[in-house]
């Protein structure tokens, strides 16, 4: 009797301990590091003519340039990932819109350090804008065209 007393104890003991929760050290440090990011889009668009197009009429967006441009900043700063690189300098973007005004590729030029990232990501913002463009009309036809964007960033990355 007295072992079956004895086994229970110890065995009701490691129970009770087994439950108690060691003090966490709640001292850690936690590193975050974030890039702010300043972008400067530069107006106005260029517009590459088509070759062979007596009559050419560029390609333009609802409200202009200048709307396009808000739409485009408003779209960088939400869904740029700029945790993955550091954007410092001049960059040319190469829109592609099709004969129904949709924008169907975006090329980025220079390629730097981690660009491949930040233009995949470009792809994606401009994707995101649901408004259409209205295409460029060649002799009365639309056809597909393409327009330049020029940007400058400044990223400063901090520690917070």
């Amino acid at each position: 009797m007295k072992t079956l007393t004895l086994f229970i104890g110890l065995f009701a003991a490691n129970f009770a301990f087994a439950q108690d929760l060691e003090d966490r050290d709640e001292s850690f440090i936690v590193e975050n590091n974030k890039n702010l990011l300043k972008i400067d889009i530069k107006e106005p668009f260029m517009q590459v003519a088509v070759k062979g197009c007596n009559d050419f009429q560029a390609a333009s967006f609802e409200g202009g340039a200048a709307a396009y441009k808000n739409i485009l900043r408003k779209y960088m700063y939400t869904y740029l990932n700029s945790d993955f690189y550091t954007l410092t300098g001049d960059f040319t973007f190469t829109l592609t819109i099709d004969a129904m005004g949709r924008v169907i590729d975006v090329a980025g030029d220079p390629k730097v350090l981690n660009s491949d990232v930040f233009f995949d990501d470009m792809q994606y913002v401009v994707r995101r804008i649901k408004k259409d463009w209205k295409p460029a009309m060649c002799n009365g036809q639309p056809v597909k065209s393409e327009m330049k964007l020029k940007m400058s960033f400044s990223s400063l990355s901090a520690d917070m």
